[in-house]
């Protein structure tokens, strides 16, 4: 038998290691591919904007108002998601506005607040969308100062404004009693000014988090309960892990008991998705939003199908509209 000398014994094990690198690092990338799917659906009927505001009731997402670079908006639009289809409706009552605020309370929607830069304005003034009759009615002016680009969420029994920019950076939250038509201050939240913040919720938790204040990008994350009222905080979106959560102007939504935060702004326009699990306070990076980068948006969820839509990036304003499954792999051939 012919005996391996020292040299080829050195390569061949050297070729083993170069191997077994190679089939690691191809492990590696297995484990590491990022899951999910963007599917591009009807494109918004009017003209392509951002800053509009959205809430959904069932399977429809509404939206309203918005800016286009030299235009505000009133207009108020249905989205079917089970029959991609747009509608309109009656109009928003209140003076056109960009970066208003709504919330859902039972079946109604209420929005509000926002800014008029023709009269370079912050507003107060809010109104209730009663879905079945297709009509709007003045409801109290929000209890807070007039704001814009705040945070809003409801729950079967109130809606909560909080956070946003009345000419400085806010932190404040205000509870609507629809029975009482009343804002009541409430208290407790220990997190930072904001502004173009977002919000999503999980059952009966509420998470706010990113922003911007002083030009510094919110880095703290925060629960609300929505049975006690009770504020939580959680662990940062911080910048020196290899998440990069933060941002401001983002849209956020809830499918199948996980959140997300998409797009929006850090030094430019972003289409970078993100997925939180609450069990572990964690993120995981998905599938970029598969258009246009882009900043104020708005997004539309049931709690099982969310769609992103509108938006600008730069001084192009968009009318395009996109549905996220987060499960799926990514097909360049859907769009």
């Amino acid at each position: 038998m012919r005996k391996m000398n020292s040299r080829s014994a050195i390569r061949l094990l050297y070729f083993g290691a170069v191997m077994a690198l190679f089939s690691s690092c191809n492990n590696d990338d297995d484990g590491d591919d990022t899951l999910g799917n963007w599917v591009k659906k009807s494109t918004f009927n009017e003209e392509a904007r951002s800053s509009s505001t959205a809430f959904t009731i069932g399977s429809i997402g509404y939206m309203g108002t918005g800016y286009d670079g030299s235009d505000y908006y009133k207009d108020f639009w249905a989205y079917d998601m089970d029959t991609n289809s747009w509608q309109q409706l009656s109009d928003f009552p209140g003076i056109e506005r960009s970066s208003a605020v709504s919330f859902v309370i039972g079946n109604d929607g209420y929005i509000g607040t926002g800014y008029n830069g023709d009269s370079n304005e912050e507003l107060s003034d809010f109104y209730k969308y009663e879905v079945g009759t297709n009509s709007w009615t003045a409801i109290a002016d929000f209890g807070g100062s007039a704001r814009y680009a705040a945070v809003g969420f409801g729950s079967d029994s109130y809606g909560y404004v909080g956070t946003g920019y009345d000419g400085s950076d806010k932190k404040d939250f205000w509870r609507y009693n629809p029975t009482s038509d009343s804002w009541e201050e409430i208290f407790g939240f220990g997190g930072d000014k904001r502004r173009d913040g977002v919000t999503f919720t999980i059952g009966d938790e509420v998470y706010l988090g990113t922003g911007i204040s002083n030009g510094v990008y919110e880095l703290d994350f925060w629960s609300f309960n929505l049975n006690t009222e009770v504020w939580t905080q959680l662990e940062d979106i911080d910048e020196d892990d290899d998440d990069y959560v933060y941002r401001s102007n983002a849209v956020a939504f809830t499918i199948d008991g996980k959140g997300y935060i998409a797009c929006g702004e850090y030094s430019g326009s972003l289409s970078t998705v993100y997925e939180y699990t609450p069990s572990t306070e964690t993120w995981k990076e998905k599938t970029p939003f598969e258009l246009y980068a882009r900043r104020d948006a708005i997004a539309f969820s049931d709690g099982a199908r969310a769609f992103v839509a509108l938006g600008r990036n730069g001084t192009l304003y968009l009318d395009d509209n996109m549905e996220f499954f987060p499960n799926e792999e990514q097909d360049d051939d859907d769009n």
